[in-house]
């Protein structure tokens, strides 16, 4: 199994700092390590552009950040090696990239495409990874089809990623709960 990690969360869990402490963790682990954030989110309005400028500000230093708001799976093969530890953040903006554009119609053939490219990658990459992703299914049904569907296919995504992770975190609270992946 691959020595990837999946956390999951509410926003504002805390999902991204512990990202940031694991991987802080192993870069003090061995000399010549180290971490690139692989960001997904889109900067299309105020509201997320100041969103990104705090997690910005927020990583640590020393950190690379490399933006793939939608081709998630060849940003990963380019840079993946054994020294390299990539946090993505998150997987809930990639899925709403595809399938929520600010300025098109949904892209469903180039999302199952992608989605299948990133599930079949995950075992070969060189690099551990550590994944972030929302845990949007806890909330009351939502009113749009549309909606539905998105939080289905997070669900399925969540779920897919999972399986080919050694560990799953759920982030509540600030607070960690992690478990091996069976």
């Amino acid at each position: 199994m691959a020595q990837h990690r999946l956390i999951v969360g509410g926003q504002r869990s805390g999902k991204s700092r512990h990202a940031e402490r694991l991987a802080q963790a192993w870069l003090a682990e061995a000399p010549g390590r180290r971490v690139t954030v692989l960001a997904t989110a889109l900067a299309l309005d105020e509201e997320m552009r100041e969103r990104i400028a705090h997690h910005r500000r927020q990583r640590p230093a020393g950190f690379d950040t490399v933006e793939a708001p939608l081709a998630l799976s060849e940003a990963l093969r380019a840079i993946a090696a054994p020294e390299r530890l990539i946090v993505v953040d998150c997987l809930t903006l990639w899925l709403t990239n595809w399938l929520m554009p600010m300025n098109g119609i949904p892209d469903l053939a180039g999302w199952r495409h992608e989605c299948q490219a990133l599930l079949d990658a995950l075992p070969t990459l060189a690099s551990p990874l550590v994944i972030i992703s929302n845990e949007v299914g806890w909330g009351v049904s939502p009113i749009t089809a549309e909606a539905r569907f998105y939080v289905d296919e997070l669900g399925r995504l969540n779920q897919s990623v999972a399986e080919r992770c050694r560990q799953l975190t759920l982030m509540v609270a600030g607070q960690a709960w992690s478990r091996d992946v069976e």
